[in-house]
């Protein structure tokens, strides 16, 4: 099978600079990286032929060899597959982009400060409190800067020093047949710095577990899946480092009577068959905790719908209020009495022509059966 052009497989034109290849070429190894493709079993090849052709299109005699002779430059030996130590660094590039920004803050290597991670909070709410809104005091697990050592890890709070495995960059190489790979240092945990003498309140991390209390404010108008962000109280930094965020989801409890969709709600009401024939008055609850008196008119049906202006959820952040929906069920009596079963089948009898519904559809069946 041949090869496919270099410049296909990077998917740029042959007139690309330099910084187009890499950009071409970062966007390719992150989408195809088998780390984020392991339900696909061609990925690690398709990932090698971007790794080759970035080699041979980002070293500028390559390039020149390539665009002249095309793949048969390289075929008596070149070795445009082998992989060199540029490509470590750029791998390494690529691996923190893929990697390092997840929940708080991308690794640097030597740098001993470091962003703390976000933390997630459930919180579960009732409707009501959804209505009106809420300040709820919170207990949140987290990691927060040592007192004693006061976030330096050093019981006498000397600076760290070099680590000797990594020389300070925070990762070691190592050869895995076609590739070199980094790997976190073991000695340093990816910090490049060691500490001689760890406190030993937080042993030498500069952080310690702890449970703290925080009373926040949810707004009016929170559904399930809106997210509250509290900006710096996430896990601490390290060494210094900027605090996280807390990120607090919301999920809204079921209801007993209402349904929610978006600032709407819905309410079935169950309603007498003499109600809804003859019309009357109901009460119907509404979210804020009142009551509000409803007309029912006439002749109503199962299912009709009664909109009651304003009475729904409020919108988030907004003066917009919506609306709340009445459903009536009418409900058929049980147990009747002998003399209810008197009265229905002496009403049945002279209210022929008072179902329109039920004589239509007779009607049509009728005229179905006879074609």
């Amino acid at each position: 099978m041949s090869k496919r052009d270099y410049y296909d497989v990077l998917g740029v034109s042959r007139n690309a600079n330099a910084d187009e290849i890499k950009k071409a070429f970062r966007t390719k190894a992150k989408q195809l990286h088998p780390d984020r493709n392991t339900d696909k079993s061609n990925a690690e090849a398709k990932f090698k032929e971007v790794n080759e052709a970035y080699e041979v299109l980002k070293d500028r005699e390559k390039k020149a060899a390539y665009d002249q002779f095309g793949h048969a430059a390289f075929e008596a030996g070149m070795g445009a597959g082998r992989q060199s130590d540029g490509f470590s660094s750029t791998f390494s590039d690529v691996f923190d982009d893929l990697f390092g920004d997840f929940m708080g803050g991308r690794s640097s290597g030597s740098r001993s400060a470091t962003r703390g991670s976000d933390l997630r909070y459930d919180l579960s709410i009732t409707l009501e409190e959804s209505y009106s809104g809420l300040k709820p005091s919170l207990k949140v697990p987290t990691l927060v800067t040592c007192s004693s050592c006061f976030g330096s890890g050093s019981e006498d709070n000397s600076p760290p020093t070099t680590c000797p495995t990594c020389s300070g960059r925070g990762k070691v190489r190592a050869s895995q047949g076609f590739f070199t790979v980094e790997r976190t240092c073991p000695t340093c945990r990816g910090t490049g710095q060691i500490i001689k003498n760890p406190c030993k309140v937080c042993q030498g991390s500069g952080r310690i577990q702890k449970e703290i209390a925080l009373e926040v404010n949810i707004p009016a108008g929170v559904d399930t899946g809106s997210r509250i962000r509290i900006a710096g109280k996430g896990e601490a930094g390290t060494r210094g480092g900027p605090a996280g965020d807390l990120y607090i989801f919301i999920q809204i409890k079921e209801h007993d009577l209402f349904i929610r969709d978006g600032t709407n709600l819905y309410c079935r009401v169950p309603v007498s068959m003499t109600k809804a024939a003859l019309g009357g008055s109901i009460e119907v609850p509404t979210i804020d905790g009142g009551r509000t008196r409803v007309q029912i008119p006439g002749g109503s049906q199962s299912g009709r719908q009664m909109r009651l202006r304003t009475k729904g959820m409020p919108a988030l952040r907004s003066g917009e209020q919506g609306d709340m929906f009445l459903e009536l069920a009418v409900e058929t009596p049980v147990n009747l009495t002998a003399r209810q079963k008197e009265l229905l089948e002496e009403f049945e009898e002279i209210s022929s022509d008072n179902n329109p519904e039920t004589n239509n559809f007779f009607s049509t069946m009728k005229s179905f059966w006879r074609g």
